[in-house]
């Protein structure tokens, strides 16, 4: 499958989510995202733009559901960013964790956010909360939706842009002189237990 998504720091998270709701956006998932980026020891996967990533959406109820992704390289396509990703889910990242350590792969990056996700004019719409760093909105779907999901935002559309999440928390320490904060210490079996 290719992804194709843009980013934009949120001003007002608040006010973003009761514009989405009031244009009809639904609602899909209100909680905590929790991601686990993994490479070898020679990093030969960054190396290559390539990701594998394990993904725990944990609900206000402690309720957990997880995944297993690959993304390949990141291009430019029209202004968005592309990738291919494929995903997978499983009942246990905690196994799924344990079996990447055995195939030599570790934790290389920690990326935990409080995040509302809409469903909106065929976009997937993604409002996230980091513990030290600027609100963002993720939005991802096909060039005429996510377009079309832009413009709900009230967020002026050059606002948004390809940039990676690590660009963003650079721009932050920049402006803020304090370095951001992404992530938690530790492993999935860890964060979610």
């Amino acid at each position: 499958m290719i992804e194709l998504e843009l980013k934009a720091v949120v001003p007002d998270a608040a006010a973003l989510q009761a514009r989405l709701r009031s244009a009809g956006a639904i609602e899909e998932f209100t909680g905590r995202m929790i991601d686990r980026r993994l490479d070898f020891a020679n990093a030969s996967l960054t190396l290559c733009d390539e990701v594998i990533r394990i993904r725990v959406y944990r609900d206000s109820s402690g309720g957990t559901t997880a995944s297993i992704d690959w993304k390949g390289p990141a291009t430019a396509e029209g202004g968005y960013k592309r990738r291919e990703e494929l995903s997978t889910s499983t009942g246990d990242a905690g196994t799924v964790m344990t079996i990447m350590r055995h195939l030599g792969l570790r934790v290389t990056r920690s990326i935990d956010r409080e995040i509302v996700q809409f469903h909106v004019e065929g976009a997937t719409v993604r409002v996230e909360h980091y513990p030290r760093m600027d609100d963002l909105v993720e939005v991802e779907g096909a060039p005429e939706a996510i377009e079309r999901a832009i413009a709900l935002t009230g967020i002026p559309r050059g606002e948004f842009s390809a940039d990676s999440l690590a660009l963003f928390a650079d721009r932050y320490a920049a402006r803020t002189g304090q370095p951001a904060i992404t992530g938690s210490e530790g492993d999935v079996v860890e964060v979610i237990s």
